[in-house]
């Protein structure tokens, strides 16, 4: 029992537990066993007031114990019930307990009366409570003629309910025709007694069916008043009235509804008593008359309303105080005000009290010749008078007892004998109550027993209280003694308490506290052991608890709760919202240590609490969920304060969803222009619900507010009424006004119209105005319609005009608008630019210089000069191209260009023309020139073919672009050892003619690195490299034949080849990784003195080179299968010098950017030696 006992206390401490569980074993320890002899205890009775239902059968209950078990008798109104005479009572078998039977038969009033039961055997005699029998009542109304009330408007009115008496009192309502209760305020309310009362009434009080209904709970029946009618007159219907009877329109003409101050209509006077019982509920009315409606405050005179037990009802026209004791007595006073004044009323409170216990006589078990005492003491208001009853009948005419003396509140008892057995009753009465109490005297001799089970097992949760009990019973009372183990010696110290109702306590239970415990009773008569088991567990914990969540709507969340428990108790989890069970929906998906919530709504806003039970402890956590969202839209928006250029607007806000409003954003829509369209008007600060808004003259207004928050924006609230501004002048005149021509002969004159609501009234119009600047002449204006565009035709060609557009409706203009300056139409220019002169600054770069044209002749905004230029011949070669004419522009009123990718060697030809915004003029003569020599592209080809032990051939293409007369070729080359090394470089000149040459005297199996390049007067051009590899002698080859066909060396290859494979695939990963090898660094350190850089100080450039194809050979590289290497034909192309087409220059017409070709390094002269590779390297360089 005790682990039961703790779980369901589980939020009280752990000394509070104990005093508890300390205090139920107390009193079963004084429950004499059932087979022993006892006086009758009563066990169960009715309550002393109790009403019955008239329609059913009357239950008195009357139970008790004892031994041997007591008989039962009646009394009714003082007198022994006969139960035998009357055939409508019986008594329940085994039981005191009376059922009078009414449905056959019975009337229930011929049972009203005060009834007493008692309980007697051969040890004595209990007695019930006197138990009042009155059967309710629920009677009808007595009919009566309710006139009309009429009333004034303002005027207060009560209208009475004077429900019947009835047993017990009706719950009093009012409700109309239809049974919809009556709405109730400050103004109208019900009073304490059931009338309806209206501190002024209004003309829609005026009604005709004002009912009250009683309500009889205990009957289950309601009773209705009939409906009482009120019409209110309000003063100028009274005065019409008054003025077609009397024709006095002066009597109540002037008169308004009067303002009044209060007046209390209950309770009346100005001061008035209350008497309520302790314990009872305290309940105080004012209510008050006047207009405007009073309100109502409480005080208490000399004091404050107590904490926590006062409330206020009714409109705070009730006070109400819960559980009042002697210390509310006092004065309260209750203040009525309105604006005119205010009324009061003070209520006297004194609180009586029925008699209450302090202390309750408690049964005495004595043992022959022992000594004890029956206490009983009570308290109330006035102070109680203490009686007492032996055995049912008054102490004073009871048989006597030598072993008792009666001492006002106490019995005292004296060396009891077993005859002293007896039951007693101590009465406390005084004028509102009375308390009846029995208590026996048992005088038992009787060794000790021990009512706990033997070896009851104990399980408690460490660092808990650990309540070990031993029930037990004897006379005289045993003393009690505890032992850890079978042998252990006797329990003392601080660490343990010893409870008088034989329970040893263990304040902080620890694991070693784990083991058997034994009890030992003992008295005079005899000795007795029991012995317990306690086991110590470990508390449940949660080591991961829920924790606080924002979400927004419609997303998913959950909570975890991780517990650690004792592995020997199972636990269960529960989970709570709120404090209760959690909603049966799907969403909420419940696992084995978390709540996972799907699609959250904002009714899952709340706490979460993770719950886990065992059998012997329980832990919870919880965590708060907040589901956020856009708001709400905004409501109710109002107009205010209209004039004609400004308005304000007022609005309530939505639900903010739990993410505070951080604006709020204005809309306006223009029902007169533009209806159904919304434009944004501004936006204030989420704390602010009014703005004043700046108004346009003849807009038709309507507005909507649109809440933001972090979420997102809320929908739009409801559009407000709609405001038409007043019509006016334009405020504005057209923007972007512009004069261009289309035609040499016109002035095409544009604007950007006015939007609707910037026409500030009907009939927008516009007045445009032009005349010819620089000249003497008068503005010509024309009034258009509502466009953008207006034409003048017949001007001269490209002449600036003076022009303004002026906005106009029908109450007049806007104000002046400010001119601009357009042109007329353009025409093509009509002359060349002269005296074009070119200088050819290098084989790629020429500079072209010419005269302006007059501005009067370009008839148009100059746009700038064209050059247009093309190769006529390439002298290096006879083949004629197709001609491809080139343009570059430059802009403004340049005189000179740069002309950037000209081919070397090459004719041109060029022209210039002006430009402006119509077209191109007339072109200048052709101008012929002439670009100089360069140095020649590298070789088309370079193949070797034809290798020997001694011995290459090569074979080579001419250049595809000479840029000149070719000289020679050259021709370097140097060995490469197996280490990738370089040997010494050799150089061969090569007419210009040839197209092949055999090197011979070369090492065999030796690998050769080739440079190769074309050359003019100006001098080398790009070079192309190759590699190639002679051929081993006869001899080593018949070796290696004879080597190849061995079965170890086919298996010596294959293992290279796979570590050569290995090697390849480390270099690859390496390179990628932007690895460095030492072959490159080698070739990078021996350069091409031949090779010429870029000359800048001439101006110059390098032509364009690959720069892959000058490097080194790199370690398993591969030959193309041709052993060729080409380079791609690239076209004539230009750097942009100039705009357009081509290019672009800087202000002077130099080039921007630079030529910059990149060459390949040569060699630089080796002393190293050349090894020849070993066969299997040959065999893996060569293809």
């Amino acid at each position: 029992m005790q682990p039961k006992i703790m779980m369901k206390k589980k939020n009280i401490s752990a000394s509070k537990a104990s005093l508890v569980l300390f205090l139920c074993q107390m009193i079963s320890a004084l429950d004499v066993p059932l087979d022993l002899s006892q006086p009758p205890t009563i066990t169960q009775q009715s309550p002393k007031d109790y009403i019955v239902d008239p329609r059913e059968n009357i239950v008195i209950q009357c139970e008790a114990k004892g031994k041997p078990p007591p008989s039962f008798s009646w009394t009714r109104n003082g007198t022994h019930f006969d139960i035998d005479k009357d055939a409508q009572v019986t008594m329940k078998p085994n039981s005191g307990t009376l059922v009078i039977n009414i449905m056959n038969g019975g009337k229930a009033e011929a049972y009203e009366g005060v009834y007493q039961c008692t309980a007697r055997n051969e040890r004595g005699a209990a007695i019930s409570n006197n138990i009042v029998i009155r059967p309710s009542r629920s009677p009808l109304w007595t009919k009566e003629k309710l006139e009309p009330n009429q009333v004034r408007e303002g005027d207060s009115l009560v209208l009475h309910c004077r429900p019947p008496v009835g047993l017990p009192p009706p719950i009093i309502f009012w409700m109309d025709n239809a049974f919809q209760r009556l709405p109730q305020s400050e103004r109208v309310s019900q009073g304490l007694n059931g009338d309806l009362y209206f501190s002024n009434v209004q003309p829609e009080d005026t009604r005709e069916d004002y009912i009250c209904y009683a309500r009889f709970n205990h009957t289950q029946t309601i009773q209705q008043k009939q409906p009482i009618s009120v019409k209110v007159f309000s003063m100028d219907s009274l005065n019409d009235t008054i003025a077609a009877n009397l024709s006095d329109t002066d009597i109540y003409g002037a008169r308004p509804v009067t303002e009044r101050q209060p007046v209390l209509l209950t309770p009346t006077g100005s001061t008035s008593t209350k008497v309520e019982l302790r314990g009872n509920v305290l309940l105080l009315e004012c209510i008050a008359a006047g207009l405007p409606t009073p309100v109502i405050r409480w005080i208490k005179e000399g004091g404050e309303l107590p904490a926590n037990r006062t409330f206020f009802e009714n409109f705070k026209k009730t006070l109400k105080i819960i559980d009042v004791s002697e210390a509310d007595s006092g004065n309260y006073k209750c203040i009525a005000r309105n604006t005119l004044g205010s009324a009061h009323h003070v209520i006297s409170v004194t609180v009586k009290a029925a008699p209450y216990w302090i202390t309750a006589p408690r049964n005495l078990v004595l043992s022959p010749g022992e000594d004890g005492t029956l206490i009983c003491r009570a308290n109330g208001n006035p102070k109680p008078s203490i009686s007492w009853l032996a055995n049912g009948v008054p102490i004073a005419i009871a048989p006597e007892d030598p072993s008792r003396k009666v001492d006002g509140d106490t019995i005292i008892f004296s060396h009891v004998q077993e005859r002293s057995s007896a039951v007693y009753q101590c009465n406390a009465s005084n004028e509102y109550g009375y308390l009846l109490a029995n208590a026996f005297v048992n005088v038992l001799a009787e060794p000790p027993r021990i009512l706990t089970p033997a070896n009851k097992l104990y399980q408690v949760i460490a660092d808990s209280p650990a309540l070990l009990d031993c029930a037990y019973f004897g006379s005289p009372k045993p003393e009690i003694e505890w032992f850890k183990g079978v042998k252990g010696s006797i329990l003392r110290g601080s660490e343990y308490i010893f409870h008088d109702n034989g329970t040893l306590e263990i304040p902080v239970a620890q694991k070693d506290s784990t083991g058997a415990y034994t009890c030992v009773a003992r008295n005079k008569l005899g000795k007795i052991q029991n012995e317990v088991q306690l086991e110590i567990k470990d508390p449940t914990v949660i080591i991961k608890q829920p924790e606080y969540k924002v979400i927004q709507r419609y997303g998913q969340v959950s909570f975890e709760c991780i517990i650690k428990h004792d592995s020997t108790l199972l636990p269960t989890v529960i989970w709570l919202k709120d404090n209760d069970e959690l909603p049966d929906d799907e969403r909420f998906l419940v696992g084995k240590d978390n709540l996972t919530i799907m699609n959250v709504t904002d009714k899952d806003d709340g706490t979460y609490t993770c719950i886990v039970n065992t059998t012997l402890d329980s832990v919870s956590a919880s965590a708060v969920l907040t589901v956020v969202a856009r708001p709400n839209p905004p409501f109710d928006l109002e107009l205010t304060g209209q004039l004609e250029r400004s308005v304000e607007l007022s609005w309530i806000p939505g639900d903010e969803n739990n993410s505070p409003i951080t604006n709020f954003v204005i809309e306006y829509e223009d029902g007169l222009h533009e209806p159904g369209v919304w434009h944004y008007q501004t936006e204030v600060p989420g704390t602010q619900t009014t703005v004043q808004l700046k108004l346009s003259p003849y807009v038709n207004y309507s507005f909507r507010v649109i809440a933001v928050n972090e979420i997102g924006r809320s929908q739009p609230s409801e559009p407000s009424e709609q405001y038409l501004t007043k019509s006016a002048n334009p405020d504005e005149n057209p923007s972007n006004v512009q004069g261009i021509g289309s035609e040499p002969d016109n002035l095409v004159i544009t604007w950007e119209s006015l939007k609707g609501f910037q026409s500030n009234g009907p009939g927008l119009q516009y007045k445009v105005s032009w005349r010819q600047k620089d000249v003497d002449d008068e503005w010509t204006s024309v009034i258009v319609a509502n466009v953008s565009k207006y034409i003048v035709s017949g001007t001269p060609t490209f002449v600036p005009y003076e022009i303004k557009v002026q906005a106009l409706n029908d109450l007049g203009y806007a104000p002046e608008p400010s001119e601009v300056i357009g042109h007329s139409g353009e025409d093509l220019p009509m002359v060349a630019p002269g005296n074009v002169q070119v200088h050819v600054i290098n084989s790629t770069l020429a500079k072209v210089h010419w005269d302006p044209v007059p501005l009067k002749t370009v008839r148009g905004h100059l746009q700038g000069y064209k050059v247009y230029y093309w190769k006529v011949q390439s002298l290096s070669r006879r083949s004629r191209r197709h001609v491809e004419k080139k343009i570059l522009t430059f802009r403004g009123n340049k005189t000179f260009g740069m002309l950037p990718g000209l081919e070397p060697y090459s004719t041109y030809k060029l022209n210039v023309r002006v430009a402006n915004g119509k077209g191109e003029g007339p072109a200048s003569p052709d101008k012929v020139f002439r670009t100089p020599e360069g140095v020649p592209s590298s070789p088309s080809f370079l193949k070797i073919t034809n290798p020997t032990l001694d011995s290459l051939t090569l074979e080579w293409g001419s250049p595809t672009h000479p840029n000149g007369v070719l000289t020679s070729y050259v021709l370097k080359f140097q060995p490469i050892n197996n280490t990738h090394e370089l040997g010494p470089l050799v150089e061969i000149r090569i007419p210009a003619n040839e197209s092949s040459l055999i090197l011979k005297n070369l090492n065999y199996s030796t690998r050769y690195k080739f440079y190769f390049n074309a050359q003019t007067s100006v001098g080398s051009g790009n070079q192309i490299t190759e590699e190639a590899v002679t051929i081993m002698d006869e001899a080593m080859a018949s070796r290696q034949v004879d080597i190849a066909t061995q079965g170890w060396f086919i298996g010596l290859m294959c293992a290279v080849a796979l570590l050569i494979l290995i090697l390849l695939i480390v270099c690859f990963i390496r390179r990628n990784k932007g690895g460095k090898y030492p072959v490159k660094e080698k070739e990078d350190a021996h350069a091409d003195p031949e090779i010429q850089p870029m000359k800048e100080d001439d101006g110059t450039f390098g032509e364009y080179s690959d720069a892959e194809d000058h490097k080194p050979l790199k370690k398993g590289s591969r030959t193309p299968s041709d052993r060729t290497v080409k380079k791609e034909d690239s076209d004539d192309s230009l750097v942009d010098y100039g705009e357009g087409v081509n290019g672009q220059f800087n202000e002077d017409g130099s080039f921007i950017g630079q030529y910059s070709g990149k060459k390949e390094k040569e060699p630089a002269e080796g002393n190293e030696s050349s090894e020849a590779p070993s066969p299997v390297n040959a065999m893996n360089s060569f293809v």
